[in-house]
């Protein structure tokens, strides 16, 4: 029997990922320049967020460090802080923190103090600062003003005035679904003065009918306190949208100054003004009857105030699916691809009519699994918008350890790719991001001399490309050194010092197991761990990688990626018989000839014998059972039952040149 309490804490962690990700949102706007309100707003409910509902769950160390981080955001919501590019890069920092919190928490661990002391500190001195700053504006405003009230014979504001609310606050289903618990609101209510809390349990029904995924209870408070009804409503900040709340305020009118006397010679004892910080506006006059009858002229609304008035768009329902289960329903849909084939290959061995109802049956069943497999792979399809923003991380870290000041730029954010896909993603990037960092992008003084900006660029693109996705990693610098590549390759004996390479090949040398331009060990490079480990990477997830450089304007690694691990659409072709190759042809002339585009903008021609058929195929790996085949991605199963392999047309290409026409005829060539 799973347990209830550990459900809800995973999907307070599965949150906190969407929190952590409107957070970074939040704050890259702010270092772009976005200063309204709203997006300030964002990032510090997405930190209250998390720390509430950490609360919940008794994680102190992380609830410490955001109800820090917390503070100084309010300071910049109040208008007490400048969120200068200092303080917006501090902001980053925080967040980085924060998510590690999360995940610790997730993982049941603790941080490191010493990682968090210093970043704390920075926070205390920003909030500290201000916030005294404030407190003796405050101070001087209250004073300034009590002089004046007492002059008029009023009370002085020296002494905040109680006020008492009526709360009515009834959970909906959805609040404990998420993880929050009723009794740590009725905790922080009472923090704020006293508080008296009565339960209505007139909705229970009996228990045989009572229905436990349902909200039946409702929490009646009276609370006194000295707080404003702001304070009140922020308790309940959290879960706003998952309860019913009424909130009255009872508290007495505010004293008004008594009338003078009737008899009282106004003109002899003026009263003195009241101060600026306490304007009164006048009651409007009534107007006379003939103005009254006429109507007024419409007033222009502002669009904020149009688009305020509008009714918020309700969001959509979502479900959160454990993952193996999307698997287990993945490969559902692959064998029912595989049936599918099956049947309209026997349909065909039987010389059926086809305009039989067995054939249009075929063919709805045929467009039918395609819609099913559309459908199960957008379930586990994910914008790369997370990954991009792990990368944003990766950078200010890399730029840090190396001295540089680099900003990252992304497009193409929500372009969607396999979850899987994402995940296994995520390291080879990494180490493209810090080679772009590191390698890539010149020393400030160095593109200070050469008329570049002195912060580098590093950009991360998305797209979807003829069928696949595209990821880019480009940075403006200096371009391969190709002279110095080829070098290091001659050094280590890679090539011999007479072998003519172009461009492309030169710069794929990089690739080699182990070859490495960095002259001296840092934090990031120089450990013999190279760009050979991408490469390996991203061809076990059936990608390709290129490199396209220009000598002091940067260079661009490109990843081109299937969209699914599962399902694809393919041609089937035939070369020679099922256990060999035919011996190669005297001549091409009449031969069927398919033309392969690559990524990096080379063609080639791959001649085969025949084509059977374009239809989707499942995909079955082949890495655990036989290792890397060269020219073989994988393997399925046609509608025949036959097992037949899925080419890789680059990797075939790439080991094939030049081997397909007899020793004499390359002779002739020579």
């Amino acid at each position: 029997m799973s347990d209830p309490i550990a459900e809800i804490k995973a999907s307070f962690f599965i949150e906190c990922e969407e929190l952590l990700e409107a957070l970074q949102d939040g704050l890259q706007a702010m270092d772009d320049g976005a200063t309204d309100t709203e997006t300030i707003n964002v990032v510090f409910r997405a930190v209250h967020s998390i720390k509430g509902g950490a609360g919940a769950f008794s994680l102190d160390q992380l609830v410490s460090f955001a109800h820090a981080f917390e503070t100084t955001l309010d300071a910049v919501r109040a208008g007490d802080l400048v969120a200068d590019s200092a303080t917006v890069a501090l902001f980053f920092q925080c967040g980085d923190l924060l998510s590690d919190l999360v995940r610790a928490a997730r993982d049941e661990e603790l941080l490191d103090d010493a990682l968090l002391a210093p970043v704390l500190a920075q926070l205390e001195e920003l909030a500290g600062e201000d916030e005294d700053a404030a407190e003796a504006e405050a101070a001087f405003q209250t004073t300034a003003l009590n002089l004046d009230l007492m002059d008029l014979g009023l009370p002085a504001l020296d002494e905040p005035q109680a006020g008492r609310f009526t709360i009515n606050f009834t959970p909906q289903p959805d609040l404990y679904s998420s993880g929050n618990e009723p009794l740590y609101l009725l905790r922080a209510l009472a923090n704020l003065g006293t508080a008296e809390v009565t339960c209505d349990t007139e909705q229970v029904p009996p228990l045989d009918t009572y229905a436990p995924d349902q909200s039946f209870l409702t929490w009646r408070i009276s609370l006194e306190t000295e707080a404003d009804e702001d304070s009140v409503r922020e308790v309940f900040e959290f879960v706003d949208g998952l309860c019913t709340l009424d909130i009255q305020s009872d508290s007495p009118a505010e004293p008004m100054a008594p009338p003078p006397l009737v008899d009282e010679p106004v003109a002899e004892a003026p009263a003195p003004p009241l101060p600026d910080p306490l304007p009164e506006e006048p009651a409007p006059a009534s107007p006379p009857p003939a103005a009254a009858a006429e109507p007024s002229p419409a007033k222009p609304t502002a669009p904020a105030e149009a688009e305020a008035r509008q009714p918020a768009a309700a969001p959509r329902a979502t479900v959160r699916v454990d993952l193996e289960r999307i698997d287990r329903l993945v490969n559902l849909v692959g064998e029912l691809v595989i049936n599918q084939a099956m049947l309209s290959q026997s349909f065909g061995d039987g010389a059926l009519s086809g305009n039989s109802k067995i054939a249009a049956g075929l063919d709805e069943f045929q467009q039918l699994t395609r819609d099913i497999q559309d459908s199960v792979m957008m379930i586990r399809a994910q914008p790369v918008k997370s990954l991009f923003q792990r990368m944003a991380r990766i950078v200010r870290e890399a730029a840090a350890d190396v001295g540089k000041s680099v900003r990252l730029k992304t497009e193409g954010e929500a372009t969607e790719i396999d979850k899987t896909v994402i995940e296994r993603l995520a390291d080879p990037l990494t180490h493209m991001i810090r080679n772009a960092v590191d390698h890539g992008l010149e020393k400030t003084e160095d593109r200070a001399s050469a008329g570049k900006s002195e912060e580098g660029l590093v950009t991360l693109t998305a797209s979807h490309r003829s069928g696949r996705v595209v990821i880019e990693v480009s940075d403006d610098g200096g371009g391969i050194n190709r002279p110095r590549v080829r070098g290091i390759a001659e050094e280590r004996g890679l090539i011999s010092a007479d072998q003519v390479l172009t461009d492309s090949e030169i710069d794929n040398l990089l690739f080699l197991p182990g070859f490495s331009t960095a002259s001296e060990v840092s934090n990031l490079s120089g450990r013999g761990v190279g760009m050979d480990v991408v490469k390996n990477a991203i061809s076990a997830l059936g990608g390709r990688i290129t490199i396209t450089s220009e000598p002091g304007e940067g260079t661009t690694f490109s990843i081109s990626l299937p969209l699914t691990l599962a399902v694809l659409d393919g041609m089937v072709v035939g070369v020679g018989t099922e256990l060999g190759y035919r011996a190669p042809r005297d001549s091409y002339e009449g031969a069927i000839v398919l033309l392969i585009a690559q990524e990096d903008g080379a063609r080639a021609a791959l001649v085969v014998d025949a084509i059977e058929d374009q239809r989707q195929v499942v995909i079955k790996g082949l890495q655990d059972s036989y290792g890397h085949v060269r020219g073989v991605a994988a393997a399925t199963i046609l509608g025949d039952g036959q097992i037949a392999l899925i080419l890789d047309p680059t990797d075939l290409l790439a080991n094939a040149i030049g081997r397909s026409r007899p020793e004499a005829a390359l002779a002739e060539i020579a």
